[in-house]
């Protein structure tokens, strides 16, 4: 059986003796019902995993002994997705679960001329990054920033290869045809899509249209296709 497994940014191999963070702790000892001597594995989010046993049980300030550390590699390619904000958030959400679950490396809300809604609470959707890092056994988080307008990012970014999805009728590569790159960034719009004077902005950047099939997606489904094609490449 799979040891139990928790997030905890500050925890490294030179800290024999490690005290779990409050909530850590709480759902070791009262959720969990761990006892000293048991064993867990921690990460904290940068490729480290780390397998330590309990030394004192305290539902607040548990501490563990360090027993053993690997350091997972990072991903071999750099999947950046830059997607609009969603009027509904629990869409957004879902989203940055299944994006952390494929293996997307970095992610950037856009605030767009039809975004609808700008309101963001990082702190939740960093749980939830976390949340999905550790059902799916990772041991890196993506990396969450906080909203950027388009044209900033746009104009700013230096990612090797520049890609985006739009619904304006266009020549467009099929998405599953974009040869693999070290590093990729694709541009997903809101429901009612990039205007056109945004299209034309990324195009005049250096981004490729992609087609992500022949059917109109929702935002957080585009997001979703495009995140498993570019990670799975």
């Amino acid at each position: 059986m799979a040891l139990p497994f928790f997030y905890e940014s500050t925890v490294a191999a030179s800290a024999s003796l490690f005290e779990l963070s409050e909530e850590t702790s709480k759902h070791c000892i009262q959720v969990l019902r761990m006892r000293a001597g048991e064993r867990l594995q921690l990460t904290n989010g940068r490729g480290g995993l780390y397998t330590a046993r309990i030394a004192h049980e305290d539902k607040k300030h548990c501490t563990v002994n360090i027993e053993s550390e690997q350091q997972q590699p990072p991903a071999k390619k750099k999947t950046i997705i830059a997607v609009s904000l969603l009027k509904n958030a629990s869409r957004f959400e879902w989203f940055l679960e299944k994006a952390t679950e494929v293996g997307v490396t970095e992610i950037i809300p856009l605030i767009c001329t039809r975004t609808e809604h700008t309101r963001f609470r990082f702190d939740r959707m960093q749980q939830i990054l976390i949340s999905a890092m550790l059902q799916s056994q990772q041991s890196w988080l993506p990396i969450l920033h906080e909203p950027i307008k388009f044209q900033t990012l746009v104009q700013d970014h230096y990612a090797m290869k520049k890609l985006i999805a739009h619904c304006e009728e266009d020549k467009k590569t099929p998405i599953q045809s974009i040869p693999a790159s070290e590093s990729v960034i694709m541009l997903i719009g809101p429901e009612g899509d990039f205007t056109p004077e945004e299209i034309k902005l990324a195009l005049d950047q250096g981004y490729q249209p992609v087609s992500l099939g022949d059917t109109r997606l929702r935002t957080e489904t585009a997001a979703i296709v495009a995140s498993t094609f570019l990670s799975i490449q």
